[in-house]
C-alpha cells in the first residue's frame, strides 16, 4: 500500500486499503455515530459488495442511491439527500461515504460539507477518472443552469481510500474517459510521464497501479501550493474550458458525452489554439493532436453550435473581467495560465480541430 500525504489528509493506494480501512474504523470507533454510503446505481452494484465484504465495520450502514451521470449534479438532488440523512438522524459524528465516480465524490462531498456545517467524510473513489482527479484536491461542487460546478467549496476530505480493483469493473469507455486526465497531467507538467502513457496499450495497462500513483502525485504537489487555485493550481484547466462548454452543450442537447471524451476533445483544440497563439510550435501541436486522435475518440463539432459554445465559455468560472480565460501549452509538460483569448481565435481553433478530423 502506498501513501500520498495531501495537504490536511492522506491519501491511500493500493489494493489492501480497504482491510486497512476497517481496522481504522475498529479503533476509532468512539469518534463516529454511524455511516451513510453515498453512491451511485452502478457503484451499487459493482462496488458496494467488495467494500462491505472488505470493510464488515460497515454493515449496516445506510445507502443512499443516486441515478448516475451529470444531471444529478443539481441541488434539487442535494436537497433529497439532506432531506434523506435528516430524517436518519444524522448529527456531527456522522461520517459520509462517497463510493463511486467524479459525480458521487463531488457531490458528496458537497452535501456533507454543507450539512449540520460539515460532516466528516472520505472518498473511496471507484473510476480512473475519480481516482486521478475528482478526489484529489478539495474541490466540491454541483451544476447550476447547466454550468458546470457553478456552485461549490473547497474542502479536503478526511481521508481518500484508491482500491485499482474497483477499475476492473468499468466498461472500457469509461475506462478511456478517465484517460483523458491522466494524458493531461503529462501535457501540463511532465514530458518523461507523456513519453510514457503514450506508448501504452492503453486495453490492457499492466502497471496501473504505477500510473494512478504518477498522476495523483503531480496533481497534489500542484494543489499543495496553490489550494484555491489563485495561481499554478490553473494549469489543471487545460482542456476544461472548450471541454466544460461541450460537455454542457450535449447535456443540453440529451447527447450522451462522458467528462473525460468531452476533455480529450477540449485539449485538442486548446492545442490548436496554443500554436495559433504562438506558444506552442506546430511540431508539438501536430504531434500532440496524433497522440490525442489515435487514444480517444474525438468527434467533430458542428460548426452551427460555435456560438453555443462561446455562450457556455463566456459563463466560465474561471473568466475575469468579461475575458475568456484559458490555460494553452508552450510545449510538452508546460502550461501556460490566464490566457485571454478572442472569439475569433477560439473559432478559428475550432474549425482547425474539425479540419484535422477531417
Amino acid at each position: 500500500m502506498k501513501e500520498i500525504q495531501a495537504d490536511t489528509y492522506s491519501i491511500y493506494l493500493g489494493e489492501e486499503v480497504l482491510h486497512e480501512f476497517n481496522s481504522i474504523l475498529e479503533d476509532f470507533q468512539d469518534e463516529y455515530s454511524n455511516f451513510f454510503i453515498f453512491c451511485d446505481e452502478n457503484s451499487s452494484k459493482y462496488c458496494l459488495p467488495r467494500l462491505i465484504g472488505l470493510v464488515p465495520m460497515l454493515i449496516g450502514a445506510e445507502l443512499i442511491e443516486v441515478e448516475s451521470g451529470e444531471q444529478s449534479k443539481s441541488l434539487s438532488i442535494c436537497y433529497d439527500v439532506w432531506k434523506t440523512i435528516s430524517e436518519s438522524q444524522a448529527d456531527r459524528k456522522s461520517i459520509v461515504i462517497n463510493l463511486g465516480g467524479g459525480v458521487v465524490c463531488d457531490m458528496g462531498g458537497f452535501i456533507a460539507s454543507l450539512y449540520k456545517r460539515g460532516l466528516r467524510f472520505f472518498h473511496i473513489p471507484t473510476t480512473l477518472l475519480s481516482q486521478v482527479d475528482a478526489s484529489v484536491g478539495g474541490k466540491l461542487g454541483v451544476d447550476f443552469e447547466g454550468h458546470k460546478n457553478q456552485i461549490g467549496l473547497y474542502k479536503n476530505p478526511d481521508m481518500v481510500l484508491i482500491d485499482p480493483k474497483f477499475l476492473q469493473t468499468l466498461p472500457k469507455r469509461h475506462f478511456l474517459s478517465g484517460c483523458a486526465e491522466v494524458f493531461k497531467h503529462a501535457l501540463i507538467a511532465d514530458v518523461e510521464y507523456w513519453d510514457l502513457i503514450t506508448q501504452l496499450d492503453l486495453d490492457n495497462i499492466p502497471n496501473i497501479e504505477d500510473i494512478l500513483f504518477r498522476s495523483i502525485s503531480i496533481k497534489n504537489k500542484i494543489v499543495q501550493v496553490d489550494w484555491e487555485e489563485k495561481g499554478l493550481r490553473k494549469i489543471l484547466n487545460f482542456g476544461h474550458t472548450i471541454g466544460h462548454a461541450i460537455e454542457s452543450q450535449s447535456l443540453k442537447n440529451n447527447r450522451v458525452l462522458f467528462h473525460g471524451e468531452a476533455i480529450a476533445m477540449g485539449m485538442a483544440v486548446e492545442t490548436l489554439l496554443s500554436k495559433l497563439r504562438g506558444f506552442l510550435s506546430e511540431v508539438e501541436c501536430i504531434h500532440i493532436l496524433d497522440k490525442l486522435e489515435a487514444a480517444f475518440t474525438l468527434e467533430k463539432i458542428d460548426r452551427f453550435e460555435f456560438s453555443d459554445l462561446l455562450k457556455w465559455m463566456q459563463q466560465d468560472k474561471k473568466n475575469t473581467d468579461g475575458h475568456i480565460n484559458f490555460t494553452l501549452l508552450s510545449s510538452i509538460g508546460k502550461a501556460e495560465i490566464n490566457v485571454s483569448c478572442l472569439p475569433d481565435e477560439i473559432e478559428d481553433a475550432l474549425h482547425k480541430y474539425n479540419f484535422f478530423l477531417s
